[in-house]
């Protein structure tokens, strides 16, 4: 039986003691609003020590060519500065903070995330909008006691997530770019509330569902809830004038009559009701006619509100990476059988690499978390050569950087991506280049100890090769091989000849000796 990708043994919070609580923290960068959470994770379960979220608006700050205003950003690195305090005493892994759909839309995201990676000291991962719904999904999730086939909405600023799953396994994962904040400003820019525009805003909700409506209701479901902030307020505002059977719950009958309500406002600014946080009330109008929309395409009678959204899902998810639950080595367990990847050979070059790695990790000062990334890359290094043997390598990186992966950021699929793109050949120095120059070393290092597992495992042998000596020379870039005294060229001697020629580019130093 080939064995799934394993983490190294030493992997950090891979044994961690039951009995002593994990202190996690995650900041959500969303459309609307950004949210922090802190808790204390034990026996698989949360216990929040601190919570604070704001307003921020970040979807409003996107200009008619997709750019983020400076104020925009300012008001984003203002309220980082205040969540910072918050984060004095968590550990840099056990902290993540993630991006959504304004921060995937914006051109110049790059720009904001430098400046606030400077600021809170802590990378920022962009996330793809089914990684998010499957985050969402698993916070939602561990709200509910209830068994069963449940449907998760989450309405946020820039996008709303459709998600449809059991326990804690999702089933169907979808994002549509739709949010209370985009549509605000599509049909509610000059703040006038009619029927008309409240029906154009659902009727574009209802064409973005189109495409999702059927493949759902074939899955079906027993249980509809709702996460987050929209869905929050229009139960709080049904249950404030007595239109909902209890509190939390959302009716169809309801919903219609909050509408009702809105329109008879007329104006954003006038937009006052019972149960209604006053900092929501510009976008509550564009939120109802998108959850409108959802009953509509659904053919809902009502909905549950339950407290578990992202921010909690990436705890969750937090708490079981770098061990046998991570995610990221199961998703990449099933592209290997999808593209029925050499198991053998991918386990040879993943154990060779490893030994490398460990041979160098002092040196190089690498870390245990870049380690995965070297092995997760040796397992599916191999993956781009179900479309093609000729450029494999390059196939290999577009499935990598383009598919949606369970568990990766965005920059973490763009460096598993770039490892497989640079495990042979000449050194692809313009995509190393176009990674984050902070991240560009290491991923120079993590590419080289790749490309010298698979020159080691040339020859497909039945069994991982033994190691040549291998040290870093004076500079503490370079490397110095010793090769056995031979009189003929060897395979080994012959790659490595090459490979000296292939990195020379990238400025990359190979010594022979023998």
């Amino acid at each position: 039986m080939p064995k799934d990708i394993s983490l190294p043994t030493d992997a950090p919070n891979s044994e961690v003691d039951s009995a002593a609580p994990q202190r996690l923290a995650a900041i959500d960068l969303g459309s609307n609003s950004f949210h922090l959470l802190v808790a204390n994770y034990q026996n698989e379960r949360l216990q929040v020590v601190a919570r604070q979220g704001e307003k921020v608006q970040l979807a409003a700050g996107l200009d008619a060519n997709g750019y983020l205003s400076e104020a925009a950003m300012q008001r984003a690195l203002d309220c980082l500065c205040r969540f910072a305090p918050f984060l004095t005493d968590i550990e840099s892994a056990n902290l993540r903070v993630v991006g959504t759909n304004a921060l995937r839309d914006a051109h110049n995201s790059q720009d904001f995330i430098e400046r606030a990676e400077a600021q809170l000291g802590h990378a920022i991962e962009i996330i793809a909008g089914r990684e998010e719904a499957r985050l969402i999904y698993l916070g939602a999730a561990h709200a509910l006691a209830e068994n069963g086939r449940r449907l998760i909405v989450d309405i946020g600023g820039g996008s709303t997530e459709f998600i449809i799953g059991e326990a804690f396994e999702p089933k169907a994962l979808e994002s549509l770019r739709m949010g209370c904040v985009t549509f605000s400003q599509r049909f509610f820019a000059d703040g006038e509330i009619t029927e008309k525009r409240m029906r154009r805003a659902e009727l574009a909700a209802l064409s973005e569902l189109a495409n999702i409506q059927r493949p759902y209701q074939r899955l079906g479901w027993d249980d509809p809830v709702g996460s987050s902030g929209t869905i929050k307020a229009a139960a709080s505002v049904l249950f404030a004038y007595g239109d909902a059977p209890q509190e939390g719950v959302i009716t169809r009958s309801g919903l219609q009559k909050l509408r009702e309500r809105l329109v008879k406002c007329k104006h954003l600014d006038k937009v006052e009701l019972d149960g209604l946080k006053a900092d929501r009330a510009r976008v509550f109008p564009a939120g109802i006619a998108i959850l409108n929309a959802v009953f509509e395409a659904f053919d809902l009678h009502q909905m549950r509100f339950a407290d578990g959204a992202l921010r909690e899902g990436v705890l969750y998810d937090m708490a079981g990476r770098n061990s046998a639950e991570d995610t990221r080595s199961r998703t990449l367990e099933l592209l290997k059988r999808t593209y029925d990847v050499d198991t053998r050979q991918a386990e040879n070059v993943a154990d060779t690499a490893g030994r490398l790695f460990k041979r160098l990790q002092s040196s190089w000062r690498l870390s245990n978390e870049q380690g995965h990334f070297l092995n997760w890359a040796s397992h599916v290094h191999e993956i781009g050569l179900a479309i093609s043997h000729s450029q494999f390598h390059r196939h290999g990186a577009y499935l990598l950087e383009h598919s949606d992966l369970a568990g990766f950021s965005r920059p973490e699929q763009r460096l598993l991506a770039f490892l497989v793109r640079a495990h042979r050949r000449k050194f692809p120095l313009k995509e190393w280049q176009a990674l984050p120059a902070s991240q560009q070393p290491t991923a120079g290092k993590l590419a080289r100890l790749l490309r010298l597992a698979v020159l080691l495992n040339h020859s497909r042998p039945e069994s991982p090769p033994a190691l040549p000596h291998i040290v870093v020379d004076d500079s503490g870039e370079g490397l110095v091989i010793t090769l056995p005294q031979s009189d003929e060229p060897t395979l080994l001697s012959t790659d490595l000849e090459q490979e000296q020629g292939h990195i020379a580019g990238a400025g990359f130093v190979l010594t022979l000796v023998s």
